[in-house]
């Protein structure tokens, strides 16, 4: 009786063993394939610059607030320090290299962090193939507006083909300008008495560019503040275009028809 007692926990146990093995093999494989399946997708450091406000203020290949990526890779890449240097930069913030708009630092990011980003950008220099830069630039298509008997040439679209109703992105400009710069800037672009007339600025000359500047980098002295993280270079662009559709009289008071 007793060694039949023995045979049955044995096998007992057996089956156990081998259940549990089974689990075991099973979780791995759901591992390895979840692991497998993942794609290597983006290289760490632009993960971390996409999670960062890195991408506020630079493209990898146009000018924004501050110089495109490439650019910095294809000053810097291949110097001895470049890697150490930018290090530096990005976690305590410099100014003078690309002009006098200063970038901020970023104490959040980890030595980690900081040396992936790096890496990633310094990986985007130009190959000696590449086409010079502005070699297939185009001309920027104008549309024309009268207004009061007079011309108005503008880079972007007030309304929509053959209406009265604005354009997608000049309706989207109107609301994000009257959900926060309104503030400060009076609702619908009219000015207030804590800051300019944003109209009055476009018709001095402030372009798309200027605006997006000074949006995501601030004005300190004067009391505003930083944007960047929270808005998008395209959504300052909406932005300019509702003022600057306010400023030359192509659109009014009260919420645009669309």
């Amino acid at each position: 009786m007793g060694q039949l007692h023995a045979r049955r926990t044995v096998r007992r146990v057996r089956r156990v063993a081998v259940f549990g093995a089974a689990v075991v093999f099973a979780i791995g494989s759901a591992v390895a394939a979840t692991t497998a399946s993942t794609p290597a997708g983006q290289p760490a450091g632009q993960k971390v610059a996409e999670g960062s406000d890195c991408l506020s203020c630079h493209a990898v290949d146009h000018k924004v607030v501050g110089p495109s990526l490439a650019a910095v890779a294809g000053r810097f890449a291949g110097k001895p320090g470049a890697q150490s240097l930018l290090m530096n930069a990005v976690k305590n913030g410099h100014v003078g290299t690309w002009g006098q708009i200063p970038m901020p630092p970023h104490p959040q990011l980890s030595p980690k962090q900081l040396q992936q980003v790096v890496a990633w950008v310094l990986s985007l220099a130009p190959s000696s193939k590449a086409p010079a830069a502005g070699a297939a630039a185009t001309t920027a298509k104008l549309y024309h507006y009268v207004v009061n008997g007079k011309t108005v040439s503008l880079n972007f679209q007030v309304f929509q083909p053959g209406t009265h109703k604005v354009s997608a992105d000049v309706f989207r400009g109107f609301e994000l300008f009257n959900s926060y710069c309104f503030r400060c800037h009076g609702t619908d672009a009219t000015g207030s008495e804590y800051a300019p007339d944003l109209r009055k600025s476009v018709l001095n000359g402030m372009s798309a560019a200027r605006m997006t500047d000074i949006a995501m980098v601030g004005a300190k002295a004067k009391g505003m503040p930083s944007w960047a993280g929270f808005f998008e270079p395209p959504q300052i662009r909406k932005i300019y275009d509702y003022v600057a559709a306010r400023a030359y009289k192509l659109v009014g008071q009260g919420t645009p028809q669309q």
